[in-house]
């Protein structure tokens, strides 16, 4: 039996991470989440019938909550963040506060612990997103070894991206000086089922339900990729699950999809899938530091654990759309 710890469990990669886990009959979850932003729905309720899921509603930002936590687990998936591009802009100091305080705190946990678990810390390709507007200069598609680039400390926008920054140091050294394995996973522009309200895809996908028009479109010309989130929880267990990240230096290694689109492109495929288009369009610019462009390079995964995505965009989007047209937002 492999014990597993997910903090952060509610959310989107939680939840698809967690169904994808219990795949695995030799797999026992511990979830663990503060319900601030989530809530326990219809898909994640299933999850909980499973008799080797154990929920706890808890402040990951309360040291004293890792006094009760058990001290014999496997692998620790460390998901808990405050997330969403609208929040890094509208309240980026509990963005800091909690990124941060939940990772130091967990680090922390396993740093006291006899048996040490395996940890997945889920960075973001926001931590070097600042290059390619401060120097001009990003390799596309990007490799992991690129610099990480906060280009404004005075913008909102890069409240998230320095906690990730700055976790991945922490992850990197703590793991070195206590002697345990871990993994850093940067994911590029995962979506799905269940993925939030405040990302492109599902707020694009609710104006057109709602037919908003003229339809604004903020950054037409930006470009990104999106990696079906089953698709990329599957790589973050095989990730964890490889003997090839066990040993140190750890792994820094991006999942991500290779199909680049414009976000205008992307716009008119769910105009087609959803069978709805606006008379005009309203093209906006960008918020302030938002990206150009974003592609991974995702060799590194594809070498040491073969996985690569399956799903196409197509696919992905309409079993997307058809959650959302079952669940819209209140």
């Amino acid at each position: 039996m492999k014990k597993i710890l997910i903090t952060g469990a509610v959310g989107a990669i939680g939840c698809h991470l967690s169904r994808h886990l219990l795949t695995d009959s030799e797999n026992q979850l511990v979830l663990v989440d503060n319900l601030q932003r989530g809530k326990i729905d219809n898909d994640f309720s299933e999850l909980l019938k499973n008799g080797r899921v154990k929920f706890i509603e808890a402040d990951l930002t309360e040291p004293e909550f890792y006094k009760t936590l058990d001290n014999d687990f496997d692998q620790v998936y460390h998901l808990a963040a405050v997330n969403g591009t609208k929040l890094f802009y509208q309240m980026p100091q509990e963005v800091l506060r909690v990124n941060t305080l939940t990772l130091i705190y967990i680090l922390e946990w396993i740093r006291g612990l006899v048996k040490k678990p395996k940890l997945c810390f889920t960075s973001s390709n926001e931590a070097y997103a600042g290059a390619l507007a401060s120097f001009n200069q990003l390799q596309i598609p990007t490799p992991e070894n690129v610099p990480l680039v906060i280009s404004d400390t005075y913008n909102a926008r890069w409240s998230y991206a320095s906690t990730k920054l700055i976790g991945e140091l922490f992850v990197i050294h703590y793991a070195k000086a206590y002697n345990f394995p871990a993994v850093i996973v940067r994911p590029h522009n995962f979506y799905g089922p269940r993925s939030g309200y405040d990302h492109v895809i599902p707020e694009f996908i609710d104006r057109i339900f709602k037919k908003i028009d003229p339809f604004p479109v903020f950054g037409s010309d930006d470009t990104r990729t999106f990696c079906y989130l089953p698709d990329a929880v599957r790589g973050m267990q095989m990730l964890m699950d490889s003997e090839k990240t066990n040993n140190q230096p750890i792994e820094t290694v991006h999942i991500g999809a290779t199909d680049e689109i414009l976000m205008l492109d992307l716009l008119k495929k769910l105009f087609n899938i959803i069978g709805w288009e606006p008379k005009k369009l309203d093209i906006q610019s960008s918020p302030a530091g938002s990206v150009k462009r974003r592609l991974a390079d995702i060799t590194k995964i594809k070498n040491l654990v073969g996985w690569e995505p399956e799903t196409s965009l197509d696919d992905g989007l309409k079993k997307t759309i058809e959650w959302y047209k079952n669940n819209p937002k209140k």
